[in-house]
């Protein structure tokens, strides 16, 4: 049967979250049913409820950084039980069945991933919501295990500031005896200096702002390079095999490339749309640089991250808030006022 369920959502673009009671799908013979804690809050959260990417649909119940325990599960399921710490991340379901299904690489699914919100259920096309709310119902194939131990709070952001910059880290073979840069210090970068160092490489963050280099050596830095700086630039010439760029606005790239090493790699993780202004091809030919791009994680990859951060004791650094707050979080999110991760505790839906 479908359930009644609480949450908060938006009603259109200009529209503040508020509370919303919707019905959630009926759970199938392989769902496990989650009791909601702890949702993070991603900037693509806001992106999503404003329609700044186009393709939004109300009402939206956003969140994609999801950690509760099993409420139920299905008489298929064979990995959890009630009462187990798990997680949901961005995606809650793909067709299983195309090359990059069959590589572990759900994300890239041919078919389109099933997204935890603002989507379809592609089995009974009932619309899916996220987990700004009390329950969430996952397939146990895109449900994920927490690890003994990890804070539950810290450990919501992992499911995608985590896993959006520890899949390039791990496909681009980054570790000891390596180099990487990470533009941007917020929800990603912060992530993206603490995964990087305890892989073993060498970080360095590339930042405008002269006053974040304290709190980046916190989190892992090995040196920050001003960006604006062109001193400092010169110094770093060609030092790089990776640079993850978390910025996720319209930004020049063009003096990251020179800092790139022969064969390196520069990937976005936060941009979605054009680059602005274009890009110079002169140093990507004569040094065999690339730009890429790079998308979350597939759900492997996921429970590898997660068993990592378990043994290496890493969650995010987050600032708690309850569910009221949320408008407040999102005005404070775009003037990059949080260190580094909103997360939503559920419990206050019912004060």
């Amino acid at each position: 049967m479908t359930m009644n369920v609480l949450g908060y959502a938006a009603t259109s673009a200009k529209a503040p979250l508020a509370p919303y009671r919707f019905v959630r799908r009926k759970a199938r013979a392989d769902d496990v049913v989650i009791h909601i804690l702890y949702c993070g809050v991603c900037h693509s959260d806001l992106h999503q409820v404003r329609d700044d990417w186009g393709g939004a649909t109300y009402p939206m119940v956003p969140g994609h950084e999801i950690i509760g325990h099993v409420q139920s599960a299905g008489r298929e399921v064979t990995r959890f039980k009630p009462g187990d710490y798990v997680g949901v991340g961005c995606m809650v379901d793909s067709c299983q069945r195309c090359a990059a299904c069959k590589q572990g690489q759900e994300q890239y699914c041919e078919e389109g991933a099933t997204w935890t919100y603002n989507d379809t259920d592609r089995h009974d096309d009932m619309p899916t919501f996220g987990g700004y709310s009390e329950t969430i119902v996952a397939p146990e194939k895109f449900v994920l295990r927490i690890p003994d131990g990890l804070d539950l709070k810290g450990a919501a952001p992992l499911l995608c500031a985590g896993i959006t910059t520890w899949s390039p880290l791990r496909h681009w073979g980054e570790g000891k005896g390596t180099n990487v840069g990470v533009v941007g210090l917020g929800g990603l970068g912060h992530m993206a200096l603490k995964l990087t160092k305890a892989l073993g490489a060498n970080v360095t963050l590339f930042t405008r702002s002269p006053g974040k280099e304290q709190d980046a050596r916190r989190l892992g830095a090995d040196s920050v390079v001003i960006s604006t700086d062109a001193g400092q630039m010169a110094a770093v010439n060609g030092k790089y095999d990776l640079i993850i760029d978390t910025v996720p606005y319209a930004h020049d790239l063009n003096p990251y490339l020179p800092v790139l090493s022969l064969n390196g790699t520069l990937v976005l993780v936060g941009l979605l749309g054009d680059l602005e202004p274009a890009l110079n091809t002169v140093p990507l030919i004569l040094g065999r640089k690339s730009v890429a791009g790079s998308v979350i994680g597939g759900i492997a990859e996921t429970l590898e991250l997660l068993d990592f951060c378990g043994e290496h004791g890493i969650t995010a650094d987050v600032e708690v808030i309850k569910i009221q707050d949320i408008n407040q979080a999102y005005e404070r999110m775009l003037r990059s006022d949080v260190k580094y991760r909103f997360v939503i505790d559920l419990a206050s839906l019912n004060l």
